[in-house]
């Protein structure tokens, strides 16, 4: 059974940092594109980050230049690092695991709050 659990939400001020964890299960994690969304209150979900199996990573304009996606395939966990938040960044953040062979995996979410 595969499970993506995300971890390492919480509250934190404008200007701050946070480092969200996504620990995958099941044998899909070194064969999948790993990525990150959030999603508001009333918003639609955004796709915030993208890394490769080969370790190619893409960012939306939103996010590029203070958030960083990276992935450690021996412990089949993916890293979203954020840094510079802003009260607009408050979201639950949710992760993506996706191949060709597997389809679609999503984790649970965590909350993600910033604080003016």
């Amino acid at each position: 059974q595969v499970q993506l659990v995300e971890s390492g939400g919480g509250l934190v001020q404008a200007g701050g940092s946070l480092t969200l964890s996504c620990a995958a299960s099941g044998s899909i994690f070194k064969i999948s594109a790993l990525s990150w969304y959030r999603q508001a209150p009333g918003k639609q979900r955004e796709l915030l980050a993208t890394i490769t199996t080969g370790g190619t990573t893409d960012y939306a304009d939103s996010v590029k230049g203070r958030f960083t996606i990276s992935r450690d395939n021996a412990k089949d966990t993916v890293y979203l690092q954020m840094n510079s938040l802003k009260p607009e960044d408050t979201a639950v953040y949710v992760c993506k695991a996706w191949s060709p062979q597997r389809g679609s995996y999503w984790g649970q979410g965590t909350q993600v709050t910033v604080s003016s």
